[in-house]
């Protein structure tokens, strides 16, 4: 009991210190007073439309393939087998292009703690990059960030919306 006791506040612990050292505690000094756009991938004319993709830190924005999100279950990051074909369908792209960075976005519904659901999130996006790995996409050239509730693409309180909002999303980027 005392075991299990010591394992459970390490974990809380350890946790706490992987999402304090992703998000920081702090201000955001790189960002100045009015230079939301830097934070888009698209560059942005005077008149606040998009002009075009622009280079991130993961490369250019590849705009011209879109692939569908991944669905997870409740409080799980294993991912269905009804699932896999979207997988199959990003390594395809990857191995047939080169010069190409995917990142895996790993999301969760708003139930659970903050910390909890970074971790799940984390996870998520973890087991998608795995499974690319399994297809023959090289390893360094997918990367996995979480955002655990904090982007929820439906911003709704029932089933319909925590069933879209448990996901895990592509974004593919050239060198």
């Amino acid at each position: 009991m005392k075991s299990l006791m010591v394992r459970s506040v390490l974990s809380s612990i350890v946790c706490g210190v992987l999402a304090l050292s992703m998000f920081g505690c702090g201000p955001n000094d790189d960002l100045v007073d009015g230079d939301d756009d830097m934070l888009s991938p698209m560059d942005m004319s005077e008149d606040g439309y998009a002009t075009g993709p622009r280079d991130t830190e993961f490369g250019t924005l590849i705009t011209d393939a879109e692939f569908e999100n991944i669905a997870f279950p409740y409080d799980s990051f294993q991912v269905a087998d009804s699932e896999r074909g979207k997988i199959e369908a990003v390594a395809n792209y990857m191995n047939s292009n080169d010069g190409v960075t995917v990142v895996v976005d790993g999301h969760c519904d708003e139930r659970g703690s903050r910390e909890y659901n970074l971790s799940l999130g984390e996870h998520r996006a973890l087991a998608v990059r795995a499974y690319l790995i399994s297809l023959g996409v090289t390893g360094d050239s997918v990367q996995t960030r979480s955002f655990g509730e904090e982007q929820p693409l439906d911003p709704g309180h029932g089933s319909s919306s925590w069933n879209n909002n448990r996901r895990g999303e592509f974004s593919l980027y050239r060198q």
